[in-house]
């Protein structure tokens, strides 16, 4: 196990040529974060899974995600980043969708269920960029809370939010709950 403080330092030192999305993949495998060095970092809502941003610069951002049992994504992308996750505690389903048929400019978009995967403790994922709509998903049935680690790489801040009912895509623009440990301006949990 390594603090939240080591995982950051241990990625920033990744040269910009190593920055893979494997070589990421690999080094959050091989570093579980101990979930006592992120308790300042962790915000909790009955309404919403919690964006709670811990490190960011021009190269990537990490963020944990705090969900209570039964909350889930929008399906959504990630901008054409790269995006690697790492389970802290409780478990998450994965759900990867593909584009059946699209008209972005007109806002319409028919996606299909392909691929899941289940994420437990110090397990790790990566979004594949060949396949990056996805949505991620705390089951009642898991019965407990879950807490991940998300890394992006590039930072963003809008992403393609897609409807299922209505077959309907748009572009949103995402907001941290809190910020270093700090909630932020106009959040209420």
């Amino acid at each position: 196990m390594v603090s939240i403080d080591e995982l950051v330092e241990g990625m920033r030192a990744i040269a910009d040529s190593e920055f893979t999305t494997d070589n990421i993949y690999g080094f959050l495998a091989a570093n579980p974060v101990d979930v006592k060095s992120l308790e300042r970092y962790l915000f909790w809502s009955e309404k919403f899974y919690t964006r709670n941003l811990i490190y960011k610069d021009d190269r990537f951002e990490v963020m944990a995600l705090c969900w209570e049992s039964g909350q889930v994504s929008r399906v959504h992308d990630h901008s054409d980043q790269k995006c690697w996750m790492s389970m802290v505690e409780g478990t998450l389903k994965g759900q990867n969708f593909g584009i059946v048929e699209a008209d972005f400019e007109k806002g319409s978009c028919r996606l299909e269920e392909t691929t899941s995967f289940l994420l437990t403790d110090s397990d790790a994922a990566k979004v594949e960029l060949e396949e990056p709509i996805h949505q991620i998903l705390n089951l009642k049935d898991f019965d407990c809370r879950a807490i991940s680690l998300h890394v992006y790489s590039k930072p963003f801040d809008t992403c393609l939010s897609f409807c299922r009912e209505t077959n309907t895509v748009k572009e949103v623009r995402l907001h941290y709950t809190s910020v270093e440990g700090r909630l932020c301006e106009g959040i209420s949990l």
